[in-house]
């Protein structure tokens, strides 16, 4: 749906975003993902909830959440109680996805999985969290390329992201940077930011025919 828009465009323009997620949807489907949604990430993200269960519910954010659908199937899929906070700059997307959650527009407001669930979202620079979010309040920290598109304005946005992604996880939580970057790129990135952290990768698909990373940066147990 948006790819020839994005040809040659400055993926750090908060209105190219705010046009893109104000496009309308087609049939009945409202989120819109990009690499791929919750269904093919469930199977790694569930374990490591399972594994922060000593905070309960345990907390996670996603950085650049737009409108896919990893928010809200953590919300109304993962079997365990979990407090989600999906953030972005776009204004339109936040509004989108607060109204597919409360049951705008005639629709029917999203279920929690679990009783104790919750779900949220907030406009807020992924770059600058300090609004919504204290060091080391998070157990998972979700970027679904986001440090692509910001990658796309120079490295020194995307080592800004990563620092503010490592300062909002706690010691012994996990960064999840999802992407079709090579880890022949983006690892040695990683591993000179991300200092008294361990970085491996696992690799994810193929997803219609498209082989994906999972970027895992974790604290120690």
């Amino acid at each position: 749906m948006y790819g020839g828009s994005l040809a040659g465009s400055c993926l750090a323009d908060c209105c190219l975003w705010d046009k893109l997620h104000a496009q309308p949807r087609q049939g009945s489907v409202r989120t819109f993902d990009w690499f791929f949604g919750y269904e093919e990430a469930q199977g790694l993200l569930l374990p490591l909830l399972r594994k922060a269960g000593a905070a309960c519910p345990p907390r996670v954010l996603d950085v650049g959440c737009g409108t896919s659908s990893l928010c809200t199937g953590l919300y109304t899929k993962c079997p365990h109680p979990v407090d989600v906070l999906g953030v972005d700059f776009s204004p339109v997307a936040v509004a989108h996805m607060n109204s597919l959650l409360e049951g705008g527009q005639g629709q029917t407001p999203l279920c929690p999985g679990h009783p104790a669930s919750r779900l949220h979202f907030m406009q807020a620079d992924a770059q600058n969290l300090d609004p919504v979010a204290s060091s080391g309040s998070f157990q998972l920290v979700l970027d679904k390329g986001t440090w692509d598109a910001v990658a796309r304005g120079g490295l020194p946005g995307a080592y800004q992201l990563l620092s503010e992604c490592l300062r909002v996880l706690s010691p012994q939580g996990t960064l999840i940077q999802f992407s079709d970057e090579d880890p022949d790129v983006r690892l040695p990135c990683l591993e000179q930011e991300s200092k008294g952290w361990t970085v491996n990768v696992q690799e994810l698909g193929p997803f219609r025919g498209i082989t994906y990373f999972a970027y895992l940066v974790q604290g120690s147990d």
